[in-house]
């Protein structure tokens, strides 16, 4: 193993990639994220490090939007992990339940030009199930909502498989730019993605009588100078209205798409919240009033789904047990 290397999950989200090394847990968390220099357009920099000048997003709704960047992303990563050159690891990866025959492909592409020796492509509702330490195995149903950067996606599970499933463009980037265009509309600034998912992240520690605001630092388009704003928590809910309205509904969907005798136990046990869209306050208490069940938020939204493919990693048989739920494992190449 030494020589082929270490098993590992890989979570590769809009946001953030995260991989699961066994008997390590979570070893890396980096932004999905690339850097090119503007005048070669030759990749500079990934992860942490794609700080400044023209970066780029290179997954969407956990895909490739962008082949090529993925997968040297991905391959940097790993040799992170590594640190051996000739490493070729066993991968564990999620795929969208909604993803189709060429969106699976180009996903295991992905894995293979990285150097992966094999692939497991697990569906990401039943990594998401696991990780948020659901029992999936059982007949009765459960529920998760995972909001992502680019998209929120809600599935219903029972016996180790999903039965219905929904996904919805915009998750916790729609937010953002909500919080976005309220700064510019309010108060004529300029608003970047790192301080709108500040704000929004922000929320649930200043939800006090006493505190009733977020500050942000936003730009002026004419001068360029840096100003401190102040956004009262109740104006950040209304402006958000919109794209959590869209979660409400699809999650209401997905549920009446079920079975009867599947909805019927979601009145009892809910649903679990993960994602980092997870974390706007009162989103919860939202779905809880628009599905009519409880709600609540994972220990670690934002790490479920690494956590969920990390089990699989860490128990073999798991894999066999769970056979039915894992028709998309992958030979060796």
């Amino acid at each position: 193993m030494s020589l082929l290397g270490r098993d590992l999950a890989l979570d590769l989200g809009g946001a953030s990639t995260r991989i699961y090394a066994r008997g390590k847990g979570i070893v890396l968390d980096e932004p999905s994220a690339v850097m090119l220099d503007e005048r070669t357009g030759k990749v500079i920099a990934y992860g942490a490090d794609a700080t400044d000048g023209e970066t780029y997003r290179p997954v969407s709704g956990g895909l490739p939007a962008d082949g090529e960047l993925t997968w040297r992303m991905v391959r940097h990563f790993l040799s992170k992990v590594h640190r051996r050159p000739f490493a070729r690891p066993r991968l564990v990866m999620a795929l969208p339940d909604t993803s189709t025959p060429i969106e699976r492909t180009a996903l295991s592409d992905v894995a293979f030009e990285a150097d992966a020796r094999r692939i497991v492509l697990v569906p990401h509702s039943l990594a998401a199930a696991l990780g948020a330490g659901l029992p999936v195995d059982d007949v009765a149903g459960n529920m998760v909502i995972d909001i992502g950067r680019d998209s929120a996606r809600i599935a219903v599970l029972s016996s180790g498989a999903a039965v219905s499933t929904t996904a919805v463009p915009g998750g916790g980037e729609a937010v953002d730019r909500a919080i976005v265009r309220l700064v510019e509309h309010e108060h004529g600034l300029l608003l970047d993605e790192h301080e709108a998912e500040s704000a929004k992240r922000h929320i649930g520690a200043e939800w006090k009588p006493a505190h009733r605001h977020v500050t942000v630092h936003a730009r002026d388009s004419e001068t360029g100078h840096e100003r401190e704003v102040q956004l009262p928590v109740q104006q950040i809910y209304e402006a958000t209205r919109q794209p959590v309205e869209a979660i409400v509904r699809a999650a209401m969907e997905t549920v009446e798409r079920c079975p009867a005798e599947l909805a019927a136990d979601l009145g009892g046990r809910g649903a679990v919240l993960i994602g980092g869209g997870a974390l706007l306050r009162g989103l919860a208490r939202r779905l809880r009033a628009s599905l009519r069940m409880p709600v609540r938020r994972a220990e670690r939204p934002l790490e479920c789904v690494a956590l969920g493919l990390g089990r699989f990693v860490d128990d073999l048989g798991l894999v066999a047990r769970l056979r039915s739920g894992l028709s998309w494992a992958v030979p060796d190449r």
